[in-house]
């Protein structure tokens, strides 16, 4: 690599790369202390010293109608980014989640000699499997989140590493519900159910007209009940407000860690949250629906391959944790399937260790797994 400084290009394209990609850097400067840092990324970022070209947030656009106004920038901003890459000649460039867009960056460099890292796989495991073997044709390794991806690569010869997941150190392997509760000023003898209704507008529209009256069914069963509901920021708050005219909830101002710590059970929108609550080690009842329009396509073009959606469950292999998907998500069966944990201690200690074995799984080799898989693809030369 000759006497000049190894140099390590990142793009985190949102707020959730920036912070993964903070101590990825942390962990390849105690590898490589000279080495140097550029591309796009955050205030996390320049914390650790990256010099980054542009913020992560002129990447960060969400919904087809903000992406399809924004198109021509942001590919007016890949093309100068791949054309100052090639300036640079990093000896790897990490493209960190943002698939959208990095991985036709990685691809454009390793076709012109450049060793690519992608970081956060995408869901190969829920959608089409033969996406994992264009992933290969972008990335040389791929660091997965989760322990059942890289053997799917493995089946389309793509070089794929599991890091471990961040928000496995996030949380204690026993959480501490009392000071949880302390911290939110909830009573220590109260039942307390935590309500995460989705982070985004439309999935708030969709669920929480369901959830709520769910709750009031609860309420009406359990007098004492205490629900509280993390909100992602205020336009959420405002949307699930609207539907929820008796204030049946108590709406939190993020805090959504602490909640779920706090509560004796969690009813939740699937995605991350599940898996967060899974490391919260608290019993939970997933419960979804999307778009009708969407959800026939999705099946109608066989694009979702997984008879489990729920991170939890996916993990596990099995049904540890009710899904209520579609047509099933009804007041009626959430507030019967959140009672029947409420119901059944026996059930909830028995979830216990097969949680904390999952939390276990997903630390991985240590915090500076991600670091050492990048350094290792570097000196192979």
């Amino acid at each position: 690599m000759g006497s000049r400084p190894l140099r390590i290009a990142l793009v985190a394209g949102e707020a959730s790369g920036d912070l993964l990609a903070a101590p990825l850097v942390g962990g390849l400067r105690a590898l490589h202390p000279d080495a140097v840092f550029a591309g796009i990324g955050g205030p996390r970022m320049r914390a650790v010293g990256v010099e980054t070209w542009h913020d992560c947030s002129e990447l960060a656009v969400m919904g087809l109608a903000e992406v399809l106004a924004h198109l021509p920038r942001l590919l007016r901003l890949r093309a100068g980014l791949v054309r100052r890459l090639l300036d640079w000649q990093p000896d790897v460039f990490i493209g960190i989640d943002a698939p959208d867009f990095n991985l036709g960056v990685e691809k454009r460099l390793k076709r012109r000699g450049i060793r690519t890292v992608h970081y956060v796989s995408p869901s190969v495991w829920a959608w089409r499997e033969k996406r994992a073997a264009r992933i290969g044709e972008s990335a040389d390794r791929v660091l997965c989140l989760f322990p059942m991806e890289p053997p799917i690569y493995a089946r389309h010869g793509v070089d794929a590493r599991f890091v471990g997941h961040p928000l496995a150190r996030d949380f204690a392997m026993r959480p501490d519900r009392e000071a949880a509760r302390r911290a939110l000023g909830l009573a220590a003898d109260a039942p307390v159910l935590a309500v995460l209704p989705g982070s985004r507008l439309g999935e708030i529209q969709r669920l929480a007209p369901d959830f709520v009256a769910a709750v009031a069914r609860l309420q009406a069963q359990r007098p004492g009940l205490v629900v509280v509901a993390p909100m992602a920021n205020p336009a959420c708050d405002a949307a699930f407000a609207r539907h929820d005219p008796d204030n049946r909830v108590r709406r939190l101002d993020g805090r959504s860690h602490e909640a779920m710590v706090a509560a004796d059970v969690v009813l939740l929108a699937s995605g991350t949250a599940a898996l967060e609550a899974m490391l919260a080690k608290r019993p939970m009842v997933v419960a979804y629906r999307i778009a009708p329009l969407t959800h026939w396509l999705v099946r109608r073009l066989g694009l979702l391959k997984v008879d489990r959606y729920s991170l939890p469950n996916v993990l596990a292999g099995e049904s540890l944790v009710p899904e209520l998907m579609q047509h099933d998500c009804t007041p009626a069966a959430i507030a019967g399937a959140v009672a029947r944990w409420f119901d059944a201690p026996a059930a909830v200690a028995r979830l216990q260790p097969r949680f904390c074995a999952l939390h276990r799984e997903l630390l991985g080799d240590g915090p500076d797994a991600a670091a050492l898989a990048v350094s290792e693809l570097l000196e192979r030369g």
